[in-house]
């Protein structure tokens, strides 16, 4: 029996490679709307970043999510990101170490 297949997706911040579980999806919704999915399944254009507080920062203040996205984000979204990712945890050693 074959092993099941675990979808893998790049952090657009860090360009780290991890199970799609284990990143958090950015959705750009059609009604031009950017949120957080944490279900992964919302309709749109989805970006994905590593659940830590530096991948977060590095993809707002980039520009990455809005290249990712095609879109130019909005202060009010971008603030609300920028908030969700000052909730996530710093990255540890051991996590840099992988």
């Amino acid at each position: 029996m074959r092993p099941k297949h675990v979808p893998q997706r790049t952090c657009i911040a860090c360009r780290s490679h991890d199970a799609k579980r284990g990143l958090v999806r950015v959705v750009r919704t059609t009604e031009g709307t950017v949120e957080v999915d944490e279900t992964g399944k919302k309709n749109g254009r989805g970006a994905y970043l590593c659940r830590y507080r530096d991948c977060w920062e590095a993809g707002v203040a980039r520009k990455a999510l809005d290249n990712a996205l095609k879109l130019q984000i909005d202060p009010e979204s971008r603030a609300r990101l920028k908030s969700y990712g000052e909730s996530l945890p710093e990255r540890s050693a051991a996590d840099v170490e992988e």
